[in-house]
């Protein structure tokens, strides 16, 4: 009795392999940077998208350099976090397109106000707005408003999770302002607002960890200063081991705060340098005598530069495996 074994293509066998290697790019966490021009990392960029290996992809403070909802870079979106409401970081206005104006002074032409930038990619893309503190009210609101879901926004405060898809989300403290500026609101009651010189209460700002299915742990800074939480919450109960950190001074952590913040109390594996609030690069080179090149040489640590449309994985220990 004869028995049948079926073979393998050769190309068929390569696909298992890679599938089952350990060091398999697609259990790796994929960070794409959406700044204002390709390869440089500029004064406006925050905006980051993370997909998970299951897919999942979330844009982290789209800010003025995502090109509105229709911006070619985008792709899907699940959710959008916001740490605040602050227009570099919700987006009061926005560039026409990539690489929109220069590195220093990029074109943020488009208004994007009463709706706001966050708003109108969340309507496009039917995707859930996540944050934390009084903010998901707004969103809710605007949402409704403009004929989307109100339930897309939803709550997640400090001290609890949500889960999406295989991504864990909660919010940390900041230190920070977060008032809701009078174009946002829009009306007689956002006109007032701005006459006297005040903004609209929206809760505290909120930093943001993330842990992905391949055990990766974000911590998103946000815009804060130097908090207790940092140790006590980021580093030693969730353990993160890559950080999104802001270095842009005077409204935020400096580039020497930011490195004490990395060297003494979360201790990561790796850090993405963020809100640099100047041009960073030029050619995709760290220019010299900037906030970027000093948070680089006082952190002990790697620290990966942003750089527009350059996809950078991570593996679950925090340790950049391409693209950095």
């Amino acid at each position: 009795m004869f028995r049948v074994i079926k073979l393998l293509p050769a190309c068929a066998l390569a696909v298992v392999a890679v599938s089952m290697a350990p060091g398999a790019e697609a259990a790796d966490v994929k960070i794409t940077p959406l700044g204002s021009i390709e390869g440089e990392f500029c004064a406006f960029d925050r905006a980051m998208i993370f997909e998970d290996p299951d897919g999942t992809r979330i844009l982290y403070d789209a800010g003025r350099t995502v090109a509105g909802p229709d911006d070619p870079r985008l792709g899907k979106i699940d959710a959008l976090l916001v740490s605040h409401m602050h227009g570099d970081h919700v987006g009061d206005r926005h560039i026409p397109g990539p690489n929109a104006g220069e590195c220093g002074k990029p074109d943020v032409s488009v208004k994007s106000v009463p709706n706001t930038n966050t708003v109108d990619i969340a309507l496009a893309k039917d995707a859930k707005i996540i944050t934390g503190s009084e903010m998901p009210k707004f969103f809710a609101a605007k949402l409704k408003a403009l004929g989307g879901n109100p339930k897309n926004s939803q709550l997640v405060r400090f001290g609890a999770n949500r889960k999406l898809n295989g991504v864990v989300i909660t919010t940390v403290p900041a230190v920070h302002s977060n008032g809701i500026a009078g174009a946002m609101i829009g009306g007689e009651l956002g006109q007032h607002l701005d006459e006297a010189g005040l903004t609209a209460y929206a809760g505290p700002p909120t930093g943001y960890v993330l842990t992905f299915s391949n055990g990766l742990v974000v911590y998103l800074s946000g815009d804060t200063g130097v908090t207790a939480e940092q140790k006590i919450v980021v580093g030693d109960q969730y353990k993160a081991k890559l950080v999104v950190m802001n270095i842009g001074d005077t409204y935020t952590t400096g580039p020497k705060e930011a490195a004490y913040v990395i060297n003494d109390l979360i201790k990561p594996a790796s850090v993405i340098a963020s809100h640099a609030n100047e041009p960073g690069t030029e050619g995709g080179k760290v220019r010299a005598g900037t906030r970027t090149e000093t948070f680089m040489k006082a952190t002990k640590v790697p620290v990966h530069i942003p750089l527009s449309g350059k996809v950078m994985s991570f593996d679950g220990a925090g340790k950049c495996t391409g693209g950095c």
